[in-house]
């Protein structure tokens, strides 16, 4: 960058009480408006806490040896920082803002750090799990708008752990996918597939995020469950998980992910279920009904909800392409 062609406000002697202002008048140049008041709260928010919380130089020191930690273990196959965000809550809390529902829709969960796109395309009844240890399971699900009309090809991408609470990117060894397929909605909106009973397991734990957890005096732990992600155009996009009822990791989810809606039963497979999806009777059976919004109801909740909260809080805002910005006069 050619430092004759930008504007450089004058700055000296800057303080503890005016080193905040100074930052957010260097940093509000560009054209970007989100850019700008993203930087400006951002910039507002961490020199804050810095004040409140005094600050050392030895834990300034720490936090970033620890970022620069959860980078370089982070891979293609293992998100740390998608770790750290879930187990802070900011996943949830991210995901609920830009994702609100309306009643009766299904509520969303994290997406967590081991959804790839290499899962491969499997038709109904195919099983996606080839872990003989396992214990087996058919899934029958539907999906529906608010008024319960079935949508019609929905891409469905659906994933879990093996019997050992690993998935499929964890084991060295592994050949290809496991355990994860994507399966596409037929004319009824149903899908139905074999899987294997989730069962819970820990987070990885053997890296930053998990020493902060060991620091935090908490477990690692995820109750069991069975992740979804539904796209379609002109549909909001959705990423949630099924939990199973009275898993021990039911209300201490490590990353938070458990919402009252999405525990969900286990049944037994009777002669009729058995005969008609090709299964054995007493093979444990999850049947559930995915409720979708369309896009022009998420971007109407999702408008009105931060014109509320942001008005609420003092700030006068407009929206520009639905994200908040400063309402200057």
């Amino acid at each position: 960058m050619d430092s004759a062609s930008v504007k450089v406000p004058p700055m000296k002697d800057l303080t503890i009480d005016n080193i905040t202002e100074n930052t957010i008048v260097i940093n509000s140049q560009s054209s970007d408006q989100r850019l700008t008041y993203v930087m400006e709260r951002l910039v507002t928010h961490l020199h804050d806490f810095a004040r409140e919380t005094r600050l050392s130089t030895d834990e300034w020191m720490a936090a970033l040896n620890f970022l620069v930690k959860v980078g370089q273990i982070s891979s293609d196959v293992r998100h740390e920082f998608i770790l750290l965000s879930d187990i802070l809550g900011l996943s949830l809390l991210v995901d609920a803002i830009d994702h609100p529902k309306p009643p009766a829709s299904t509520e969303g969960s994290v997406l967590g750090p081991f959804h790839t796109h290499e899962a491969e395309d499997m038709k109904h009844g195919d099983s996606m799990s080839h872990d003989p240890q396992g214990e087996p399971c058919l899934v029958v699900c539907a999906i529906k708008d608010v008024k319960g009309n079935p949508i019609e090809g929905v891409k469905i991408d659906i994933w879990e752990t093996d019997s050992t609470g690993h998935y499929d990117v964890q084991h060295a060894e592994r050949d290809g996918p496991d355990g994860r397929c994507v399966m596409r909605s037929d004319k009824d909106g149903v899908f139905w597939f074999n899987a294997i009973v989730p069962v819970p397991y820990p987070i990885p734990h053997d890296g930053p995020v998990g020493q902060l957890l060991k620091l935090l005096k908490r477990h690692p732990w995820r109750p069991a469950h069975m992740h979804f992600m539904f796209e379609k155009p002109g549909w909001d996009h959705l990423i949630t998980a099924l939990y199973i009822r009275n898993d021990p990791y039911e209300t201490s989810d490590a990353v938070f992910g458990v919402k009252q809606s999405l525990i969900v039963d286990f049944t037994s497979a009777d002669a009729e279920i058995a005969k008609k999806y090709g299964v054995k009777e007493g093979t444990k059976f999850l049947k559930h009904d995915f409720v979708l919004v369309d896009e022009k109801e998420t971007e109407r909740l999702r408008d009105e909800n931060a014109l509320k909260a942001l008005k609420a809080l003092g700030r006068k805002i407009k929206l520009l392409n639905h994200l908040p910005v400063p309402d200057v006069d």
